[in-house]
């Protein structure tokens, strides 16, 4: 059995090589050596999203590249998570995402779901073209930290506008966050939203920023 750095590295490397076997025996020896579940994802499994994310910022990995890394970090998970179980280490909160309706781009979107998934969050992937009502009430029925939305076209952004008067109507303690080409930071500001992302690199940065300033 290897040492806790060993193991560690292990993790991290599997997810870097998007390894699906690699990073269920990783985690497996996690469990075997006693270590914390909180620590295997948060210096092993997190890191290796990190590497990715970086990689994919700077182009020399792609999408399908990225989902891997998050199949690998998933599975790596169905170990770890039957330890987790009313621990409170588990996720750090549930982030909402979709693409808003009338919208079936999600390739962006895909990639901020495996980040956060990577970072320790729980992700709820309603995908794409969902209607606006789908993205208040999943919010609502699994107590989301964060609905994400994103629009790629200048007819669709609307939906995100509707989102915020939604979440205010119902006066709901969850933060927004914005993306799509033709979004930016002066766009959510106006429409009264909490937070642009301008892309699935930054997005962990984002949100934990975002937990800290309302926890």
């Amino acid at each position: 059995m290897g040492t806790r750095t060993e193991i560690l590295e292990e993790l991290r490397k599997a997810i870097e090589t998007w390894n699906v076997p690699m990073a269920e025996s990783a985690a497996q020896e996690a469990v075997k050596a006693g270590m914390e579940p909180s620590d295997a994802i948060e210096n092993g499994l997190s890191k290796g999203m990190v590497a990715i994310s970086a990689l994919f910022d700077e182009a020399k990995i792609y999408l399908p590249q990225v989902l891997a890394a998050s199949n690998a970090m998933d599975a790596a998970m169905k170990v770890l998570e039957p330890l987790m179980k009313g621990t409170g280490t588990y996720t750090k909160g549930v982030v909402v995402l979709g693409t808003v309706q009338g919208d079936v781009h999600e390739i962006g979107k895909n990639v901020i779901a495996a980040m956060l998934k990577g970072a320790g969050y729980s992700v709820k992937d309603l995908g794409r073209d969902v209607p606006i009502e789908d993205f208040v009430d999943e919010a609502k029925g699994s107590n989301a930290v964060v609905i994400g939305a994103s629009a790629l076209m200048t007819t669709t952004m609307t939906g995100q506008r509707t989102i915020v008067e939604l979440v205010k109507e119902e006066n709901l303690a969850v933060k927004t966050l914005f993306g799509g080409a033709p979004c930016n930071e002066e766009w959510v500001r106006k429409i009264g939203g909490d937070a642009y992302c301008p892309s699935g690199a930054e997005v962990v940065q984002i949100v934990n920023d975002m937990m800290k300033a309302s926890g």
